[in-house]
């Protein structure tokens, strides 16, 4: 039974009768000549394919997994059609070369540039880590994300993969998560108002010192940093898609004066708020 949807999308269903549990069938292990034929095989194979038609293209069409590849000299090769959306890119040629300078403030590009730099000279094979990064409505909020290095045909390191998504219920029910779950939900509901770490941490049923702590356990930074980058994230959004004056922006996310605001954004990302504005 064929159902037909939009043009040139077919979606084939079956009706399952009498259906009946199925169990993989008893495999034996093949002899290590027969692997490597079809190792040299697989080579052969993925030789001839389109470069812009490999795998990668499979993330477009999953849900809230985020997948970019990146050259040696850090400039996007590949960014998955979700990732692209997330800076308001319609087309791949929108994002292809940027780098994550050109794409984050300053503070988080440079921390994603120095994991990178661990792949890249071979100092780890893999990074498995937290990062700050905004959700659809521009909020920070963190994500997994898994990085490993890319390989030419000669095995040397020509790059940088990886994957972000949002960890499921399973992933938040984890210590590490529930060290600091509450005190990050407080945090970003509340970081445009007038808040105090030590209150969170009272909130949390937690002293100043254990907050700090398991913040720095889990993203490497203090629950006041966290604070900040939060109240940078969410301006530099505001700078980047409403009209609102830079005073106005700073009251709203959270900042005693424009001063301050200005002296907080330049220093995490190295741009003045309206040098920023400019830019973007």
């Amino acid at each position: 039974m064929q159902l037909y949807t939009n043009p040139g999308i077919i979606v084939t269903t079956k009706m399952m009768r009498n259906a009946t549990l199925l169990k993989p069938r008893t495999l034996h292990q093949r002899p290590q000549g027969v692997v490597r034929r079809w190792q040299q095989e697989r080579d052969r194979w993925v030789a001839t394919l389109a470069p812009t038609s490999l795998f990668h293209r499979l993330f477009d069409h999953i849900p809230g997994v985020y997948f970019f590849a990146k050259n040696r000299e850090g400039h996007l090769m590949f960014a998955s059609e979700g990732l692209r959306l997330r800076y308001s890119m319609h087309e791949e040629g929108e994002i292809l070369g940027m780098t994550d300078f050109d794409l984050n403030p300053g503070s988080m590009a440079q921390a994603y540039v120095d994991d990178d730099d661990q792949l890249l000279t071979g100092k780890a094979t893999s990074i498995e880590r937290i990062e700050l990064w905004w959700d659809r409505q521009g909020m920070p909020d963190w994500f997994l994300v898994t990085k490993l290095p890319v390989l030419d045909t000669q095995g040397e390191i020509q790059g940088v993969m990886g994957l972000l998504r949002r960890p499921d219920e399973a992933e938040r029910r984890l210590p590490v998560f529930q060290t600091v779950a509450q005190a990050v939900e407080m945090i970003r509901q509340d970081f445009s108002k007038p808040l105090l770490i030590e209150d969170v941490a009272r909130a949390c049923g937690q002293s100043l010192r254990q907050l700090q702590r398991r913040f720095q356990t889990t993203f490497g930074l203090s629950p006041q940093e966290f604070l900040l980058k939060t109240r940078v994230l969410a301006a530099a959004r505001l700078l980047e898609t409403t009209a609102l004056s830079v005073s106005e922006i700073a009251c709203r996310c959270g900042f005693t004066d424009q001063s301050a605001f200005t002296q907080h954004f330049r220093k995490r990302t190295g741009q003045t708020p309206s040098s920023y504005r400019n830019q973007n």
